[in-house]
């Protein structure tokens, strides 16, 4: 089980938001490079990126904060990226600058053949963004709740080709409520492809039941405002999730 540090990007700036609302935004770090070394020397082994501003401008906006983060990781572990990507283009682009995986959100659904366009043309880069609430998903930086069920389009997504789907539950996410278990292992149930969990880790408690789960597919999980405001130790988290995969002989 991947424990992955979110990094958040808003005006260049580290942030975390409060159920994807921008106005409601804690600056954690003006220097994002200084914040993923950071991360990196506490032992991380993927990090997550967000153009918070891309995602609701639907272009690209913190390049210059993202090409400091991967210029001080320099290829040492992945590095996945969304927000505000709707073109091949700039999937090139940043594939190019040394991003690993491309997450698709809003585009997958708003923009027909897109997400298909982008696995035929990256395979194995691409991963899909799949935010809901109450198992509908939710486009433009949260701001609108479509009538798509969210297990419907995953299946949809997985015959793609995408790499993963990452599913936060917006209700919970930057509340430090405790991961939905329930909706996150119901998703996982029905693909064959990887989930990677986000949206409300508060504690080492949702660690553990994160671990529980792991053998239905969960590869990993985000976390941002519990171990930016210190609910939650990172190091600390990653080693059990190590321990309890070892112990239960998934890894």
């Amino acid at each position: 089980m991947l424990i992955i540090p979110a990094i958040d990007l808003k005006d260049g700036h580290c942030v975390r938001l409060k159920q994807g609302i921008m106005e409601d935004a804690t600056v954690f770090s003006k220097e994002p490079g200084e914040m993923a070394a950071h991360w990196l020397s506490q032992g991380a082994r993927r990090l997550h990126i967000v153009d918070l501003n891309g995602a609701f401008a639907g272009k690209p906006k913190n390049e210059t904060a993202i090409l400091e983060i991967v210029r001080t990781i320099d290829d040492q572990i992945p590095i996945q990226l969304g927000g505000g990507i709707r073109d091949l283009d700039t999937i090139e682009r940043y594939l190019d600058d040394g991003i690993t995986y491309i997450i698709i959100g809003t585009a997958a659904i708003k923009i027909p053949g897109f997400l298909q366009d982008a696995c035929n043309a990256f395979p194995g880069q691409i991963m899909v963004g799949l935010d809901a609430k109450d198992g509908k998903v939710a486009v433009d930086g949260w701001s609108k709740v479509t009538g798509h069920d969210v297990i419907d389009l995953a299946r949809k997504f997985e015959g793609y080709g995408v790499e993963a789907v990452i599913y936060t539950d917006i209700g919970r996410d930057g509340m430090l409520s405790g991961i939905n278990i329930a909706a996150t292992v119901e998703l996982a149930k029905e693909l064959s492809i990887p989930v990677i969990a986000s949206g409300g880790i508060t504690n080492i408690d949702d660690v553990h039941k994160l671990c529980t789960i792991e053998s239905e597919g969960i590869i990993g999980a985000i976390t941002g405002r519990a171990i930016y405001e210190g609910s939650l130790n990172f190091k600390e988290a990653q080693i059990l999730a190590d321990k309890l995969s070892k112990e239960s002989g998934i890894s």
